[in-house]
This record gives C-alpha cells, sequence and structure tokens, in this order.
C-alpha cells in the first residue's frame, strides 16, 4: 500500500476507539500512522501563541492518542498534528491511503448511529475511509466484504482480500439477492434454486480472478436471498467493507443506500472504499 493511513481524534470516545483501530491496521500492513486533529475555530475566537486554548487542548489530546499508539503498537512510525479548518472537508482531502473516523464525534447528538463529519468524508475521501464505533466487538478472524452485479464492488473486493491476507483472516464475500415482487402480476413466479444458482455462479466468477491473485486467502461465499444490508450486517465479522455507488460531481456526494444502511447498523467497523474517479 502507498500512503500513510491517517486517524482523526477529537477527544470523543469512537475517536479513541478509532486510534486504536488505526494503530492495529497500521501494524499490520505496515503503514506510517498519522493523527490529525482538525481545529474548527469559531470566527470570533482569535488567539494567538501560548495565549491560544484551543491549541493547547488539541496538542494534549493529540499527545494522549500519540502515547496510546506507541503503547499498543511500538513499532508502528506515529506523527500527529492540528490543522485549521472544516473537518470533513481537511479530512476528506488529505493524501492518504486511507482514514479512519469514528461514527461520531464531540457534539454530536447522543442518539445519533453517525455523525455529519463521518457520513460527509464516508462518502467523499478518495481513499478508503473506515468508520468505528466506541463499542468494542468479539474478534471473530472474519472480513465481511459486499459483492453485487456492479463493477463498483471490485476496488472493495480487491481492499477486503489484501486486508484478509494481512491480518491472516477468512474473507467471507456476501451477496444478497431478493425476488421481484410483481404487484400487477401476481401469477408470476420463479425456481428460486434456479434463481439461487445464477447468482452463485454470478458470485463465483467475479471472485474467480481474486482468488486467483490472492490463493492463500481462505473464502467462503455467501449468497442469501434477503436484504442486503441484512445480510451484511447479519454476519459476525471483525470488518466489513461496502463499495459506493456515488457517481459524477453530485453523485460522489452521496452514499448508496446499502452503503448507508451498513454504516448505521453495523456492530463492527465498517470500510467504504469508492471507486478511483
Amino acid at each position: 500500500m502507498t500512503g500513510p493511513i491517517i486517524v482523526g481524534v477529537d477527544g470523543s470516545a469512537p475517536s479513541v476507539a478509532a486510534v486504536g483501530w488505526a494503530a492495529d491496521d497500521a501494524a499490520r500492513v505496515g503503514a506510517e500512522l498519522r493523527i490529525v486533529h482538525v481545529l474548527d475555530r469559531p470566527p470570533y475566537e482569535i488567539f494567538t501563541g501560548q495565549q491560544d486554548p484551543l491549541r493547547r487542548a488539541a496538542a494534549r489530546m493529540l499527545a494522549d492518542a500519540e502515547s496510546a499508539v506507541r503503547a499498543r503498537q511500538p513499532a508502528v512510525k506515529v506523527s500527529a498534528r492540528t490543522v485549521e479548518g472544516a473537518p470533513a472537508a481537511v479530512l476528506r482531502e488529505l493524501e492518504a491511503s486511507e482514514v479512519v473516523v469514528g461514527n461520531r464525534g464531540v457534539g454530536e447528538f447522543a442518539g445519533a448511529l453517525l455523525g455529519s463529519v463521518t457520513m460527509e468524508v464516508a462518502a467523499r475521501a478518495r481513499c478508503p475511509v473506515v468508520v468505528v464505533r466506541a463499542e468494542p466487538c468479539a474478534e471473530t478472524g472474519v472480513i465481511g466484504v459486499g459483492v453485487d452485479d456492479s463493477d463498483t464492488c471490485e476496488p472493495a473486493l480487491g481492499y477486503a482480500f489484501a486486508r484478509a491476507r494481512s491480518y491472516g483472516a477468512t474473507l467471507r464475500p456476501v451477496h444478497a439477492w431478493q425476488v421481484p415482487v410483481h404487484a400487477f402480476a401476481p401469477e408470476i413466479s420463479y425456481d428460486l434454486d434456479e434463481v439461487r444458482e445464477a447468482r452463485q455462479r454470478a458470485v463465483s466468477a467475479r471472485l474467480a480472478p481474486w482468488r486467483a491473485r490472492f490463493p492463500d486467502v481462505e473464502v467462503v461465499e455467501d449468497v442469501q436471498n434477503a436484504h442486503p444490508i441484512d445480510a451484511l450486517t447479519g454476519v459476525a465479522c471483525d470488518l466489513v467493507v461496502v463499495g459506493s455507488h456515488g457517481r459524477g460531481a453530485l453523485g460522489s456526494l452521496f452514499l448508496g443506500s446499502v452503503s448507508r444502511g451498513v454504516l448505521h447498523h453495523a456492530r463492527c467497523p465498517v470500510a467504504v472504499v469508492r471507486p478511483q474517479e
């Protein structure tokens, strides 16, 4: 992989968990880790030098995060810095191989599953974005990845296979399908076994080049008659990888409905991998 892993911190419990996850990921893949705090300064607050309380608080936060990384993964090369600006805009534009963020930050509505900064970074960053929750999940040795009928899942598959090899994990490609409901033609019926077999063949064909490229990765294909969000969030995993269907100048502002649903409901970290523009 090229470029550092960047983790955003703001002092919230999810961002603390994100630092730990990013440290472990950097150790597994041999990447440099950069801890970034984005100082979103109110326009009426003007301080300079040692009198700047926001800068002092940010320095303490970064020092704590850096110390935690060194204690957890001493071999990882780590640095920390403060950048002023709008958090989402800064994090999504940084040059990185991966950006790691908590699912919501300081000041977000307590009942919210995802914060606005997290959503924007996941939808618009040019590199993979991993969203981490504060609540720990039990380790399973499994990485899940969504597989669909479009080429937009290819970058997600590449990321998932590479991570499965680095982690020594089993890869579980999940494909979900549903029989169309024809409200005005209820007499239309389907051979479910035939549909299932056709879907299985399509999934196997899409995975074949990746299996050849990563022969050391154990793959367990999972083809389900279910809604994609239910299928992807119902599998116990250490990480779930999804693609994004945002297209064009406007489409890139939004995540696909499945990616957004998985981000909201998955109990483990979720990686969103967008196609390269």
